[in-house]
């Protein structure tokens, strides 16, 4: 049984999801260990422990710099054993040593189809370039921001008069359909990661897939 921490900094719209995936049981093999944010105050910690799932603080304003922050944080996630860190909205740009350590099992998902569009306001960025898609893409975490190699791609259109607001709506909801359905891969030993590529055993068997 594989354990997933998942990293919020909010309410965490897809840990939601990711642990509405793993009771309808979707994610066999896995199961949530923990929730972790870096906001004292962040809605999703309520939301988990109310289903009765381990939480944890680690609080960045508590801290001198990042790398002490990264520290602690790491130590804390050790506590929980994790097989696959998962950042769901984790607001924190985390250290090379930091991604060093969970290297090739922590997972992002970042809205525009990378490598396009790294960073903030992607959807402004998108619609401002004329970009007639959208879309989400999860890839594991390297030291570089918003790189790493891709598990999995959705899109969606951008519709005239779309705004930010409008595409973001579009491709959350691809984002829960695409997280779950990931971290699902992972906890059955299906990727792998050769350079910048991740293969996906039996892939092709699979209907409605993303990849």
């Amino acid at each position: 049984m594989k354990n997933i921490v998942i990293l919020i900094s909010g309410r965490g719209s897809n840990m939601q999801a990711i642990v509405e995936a793993h009771e309808a049981g979707q994610l066999a093999g896995g199961q949530i260990a923990a929730v972790v944010s870096n906001r004292p105050q962040a809605a999703g910690l309520a939301w988990a422990a109310a289903r009765g799932i381990a939480t944890a603080v680690v609080d960045h304003t508590t801290f001198a710099d990042r790398e002490t922050f990264d520290a602690a944080l790491a130590d804390t996630l050790d506590r929980f054993s994790p097989d696959l860190v998962v950042l769901a909205g984790f607001m924190r740009i985390l250290t090379a040593g930091f991604t060093q350590r969970f290297a090739g099992r922590m997972m992002n998902i970042h809205p525009s189809l990378l490598p396009a569009f790294t960073g903030l306001h992607t959807h402004e960025r998108a619609i401002a370039t004329g970009c007639k898609l959208a879309g989400a893409t999860v890839h594991f975490v390297t030291a570089e921001l918003d790189h790493g190699p891709i598990i999995a791609q959705g899109c969606v259109p951008i519709l005239t008069g779309d705004t930010a607001d409008t595409v973001a709506a579009r491709v959350l909801k691809i984002e829960h359909q695409l997280y779950p359905q990931a971290v699902r891969w992972f906890v059955q030993d299906r990727l792998s990661i050769d350079g910048l590529q991740v293969a996906i055993a039996g892939e092709a068997e699979e209907d409605g897939g993303h990849a």
